[in-house]
């Protein structure tokens, strides 16, 4: 953030009833997700788990972006004036660099595939995802017309295509023996990470592309703030129909495969028995 920023009172509560509204929308997703996790089958709680800790990461951090918006300005006759306490960017970084991963991790534990193909793209999606955020840093506080900015923001939507690619391609390849409705639950998943994820390069491009830094760093703020609502309470909220529609499937009677030694060696079953 630029340190001389003089905002309008407007321009300040947009930004602080922003964070606001992100701050409640992150605390009534966890107490939501808390609330309704049992009424998943047990072997489907886990993505409702990692749901709940993804939004209480972001809460936590949204909490400290608030203060911290709060500490960078003075009122002075009728304007708030930078005063020379930086913004802590960091904080939005290290909450992405937390969350990211996870979310991506929470469709694929959701979808309970072969524990090979899970692990396989466990790892591929979580080694984007952290490649992605790391090198977004630098170009983030970077200077608005430095060829770094650049540099770094060409090389963050490198590991980005790379997620859509296991996403879209890689995952779609596992998703044949899923029911009717998980498959469109999970098309909906992804193209939320499509459209939600597409709005943190327009809020990342804002200073360079809006001549007036006011402006442009409000419109950041706030692409931020709307793209994190998306990207983690709804996105948690689809994983959570996943977990209830794979809840409903009819469990395997583990005594099938035992049944017809029974009725056909009566000596056999009771052996067993």
């Amino acid at each position: 953030m630029d340190p001389t920023l003089v905002l309008t009172a407007g321009q300040f509560a947009l930004v602080y009833n922003a964070f606001s509204f992100v701050i409640a929308s992150m605390g009534a997703a966890l107490l939501y997700f808390l609330l309704v996790r049992n009424q998943v089958r047990p072997a489907n709680q886990l993505a409702v788990t990692i749901s709940s800790v993804v939004v209480a990461i972001a809460l936590y951090h949204y909490l400290r972006i608030f203060a911290s918006w709060q500490d960078a300005f003075t009122y002075v006759d009728g304007t708030y004036v930078q005063d020379g306490i930086p913004f802590n960017e960091a904080y939005r970084y290290v909450d992405w660099l937390l969350t990211v991963p996870l979310l991506l991790a929470e469709l694929v534990i959701v979808l309970k595939l072969a524990k090979a193909t899970t692990r396989i793209l466990l790892v591929k999606l979580t080694v984007a995802a952290v490649a992605m955020i790391a090198l977004g840093y630098p170009g983030e506080i970077a200077a608005v017309d430095s060829a770094e900015r650049t540099l770094y923001g060409i090389a963050s939507t490198i590991p980005f295509l790379y997620i859509l690619y296991v996403l879209f391609v890689e995952l779609g390849r596992s998703l044949g023996r899923q029911p009717a409705r998980v498959r469109k639950l999970v098309d909906g998943l992804r193209y939320i990470i499509l459209i939600t994820w597409g709005v943190y390069p327009l809020a990342y491009l804002a200073p360079s592309l809006i001549s007036d830094p006011v402006q442009a760093e409000v419109i950041r703020q706030l692409g931020y703030s709307i793209a994190d609502v998306l990207a983690k309470p709804l996105f948690g909220l689809l994983v959570l129909a996943i977990a209830i529609a794979k809840s409903k499937e009819p469990v395997p009677d583990a005594g099938l495969d035992v049944e017809p030694m029974t009725m056909s060696s009566p000596g056999i079953g009771a052996a067993r028995t």
